[in-house]
């Protein structure tokens, strides 16, 4: 088998997947600030405090950060030291990225690994203003770990191939 058909394929995923990352950022951005302004009109205009807002406010910082974060992967608009690879000849600039890729999945994998020993350490655990389980903050870590995997994955097909990558959000 050829790796063309593989890397399409992976792309069409990716695409799919990396545009409902954003979608998810966005949402979660949006409910951030509905949220951080409800409790600070709350606090200092009703003098009324809601226990909950911080927790909620924990819970979308870390869903936004994680699934931008797999967003700009697979768009690449993570930050970057492009400007040596540039001056590298071609095998050497084609080697180093590469390392960079298998350098982030491997960070990938220790996100999901991490996530998941931590969600299971606190499964018995529920947060006690909003009531659900501890382990739920970690979700947005695994996902997002599988994403970056999946995403530096067809950045090393593509790569290997001579393509490019097209970016799912212009």
């Amino acid at each position: 088998m050829t790796i063309a058909p593989l890397l399409a394929r992976l792309s069409a995923l990716n695409a799919v997947l990396a545009r409902w990352a954003l979608y998810v950022a966005c949402t979660c951005l949006a409910g951030l600030l509905a949220i951080v302004v409800y409790g600070v009109v709350m606090r200092y205009v009703f003098n009324n405090a809601p226990p909950y807002v911080e927790q909620v406010a924990l819970l979308l910082v870390i869903s936004v950060a994680m699934f931008a974060a797999a967003a700009g992967v697979r768009d690449t608009t993570h930050i970057g030291m492009d400007s040596l690879v540039a001056i590298l000849p071609g095998p050497v600039a084609l080697a180093c990225r590469i390392v960079v890729q298998v350098l982030t999945i491997l960070f990938a994998t220790a996100l999901v690994f991490g996530g998941v020993e931590m969600a299971s350490s606190m499964r018995g655990d529920t947060i006690p203003t909003i009531g659900i389980p501890e382990s739920f903050r970690y979700a947005p870590v695994i996902v997002a770990g599988v994403f970056i995997a999946l995403f530096s994955i067809e950045h090393i097909l593509a790569l290997w191939t001579g393509k490019e990558v097209a970016r799912s959000w212009h």
